[in-house]
């Protein structure tokens, strides 16, 4: 799903409730109106966005009462700081990815091996605590991101409005790019954009060549 529409969807605080609610266990209309405090009526409604957006299921019990549940993991991550605002939503790597190929990171997969009680209650365990250190380290890697790109920019221009030249070379620094490619990777009007690069090739960070622009050798 979008992950704007994610965001907007998720805006609504009965919403949030109505996930949490039912993270804990599937429910029928009448338990998470009479938990939310929310008329039948009101909760349909949300219930009918949220199915909607694939976020939950429902099914029908012997009794015919619709039961609502969680219909699968979805992540939902946001950054937010002086370089820019970005949001991206992902579902679950497939069991058959494997981890260890990821080279930046380092980590025991034992809990794999886990097949009693016993070894799935540390297996659980372990695996909290992983999803704590990574939150952390997403944490320090997005302050360290910023501060590289402070120093990026200081090296170019100075105060805050230099940011943007920041954003220029990350889009180029992968491959030349176009004025227009480049306007629309950082979401900045076209004039801006050339009038940027050419202030920069004046300082000998980048050159325009026939498939676009891109970094000097010693920029």
């Amino acid at each position: 799903m979008d992950s704007a529409a994610l965001l907007d969807l998720l805006g609504n605080e009965n919403r949030r409730r109505i996930l949490r609610l039912l993270a804990r266990k599937p429910c029928y209309v009448t338990e998470i109106s009479e938990y939310l405090g929310v008329s039948p009526k009101a909760v349909i409604e949300h219930l009918r966005k949220l199915e909607e957006a694939g976020l939950i299921e429902s099914r029908v019990d012997d009794q015919r009462r619709k039961y609502f549940h969680i219909a699968r993991n979805v992540r939902l991550e946001v950054s937010v700081s002086p370089y820019g605002f970005a949001s991206k939503s992902a579902y679950p790597a497939n069991n058959s990815f494997d981890i260890t190929t990821c080279r930046h990171l380092s980590l025991d997969v034992a809990w794999d091996d886990a097949d009693d009680l016993d070894d799935l209650l540390v297996a659980l365990q372990d695996l909290e605590r992983l999803e704590n250190e990574l939150s952390l380290a997403q944490r320090w890697v997005q302050g360290r991101l910023c501060d590289v790109l402070d120093e990026i920019s200081e090296s170019i221009g100075a105060g805050p409005e230099s940011r943007i030249y920041a954003d220029l070379l990350a889009s180029i620094r992968a491959k030349p790019k176009s004025v227009d490619e480049l306007s629309d990777d950082i979401d900045a009007p076209r004039e801006v954009v050339a009038e940027l690069l050419e202030v920069m090739a004046d300082n000998g960070v980048v050159r325009r060549t026939e498939r676009g622009w891109e970094l000097t050798t010693n920029g």
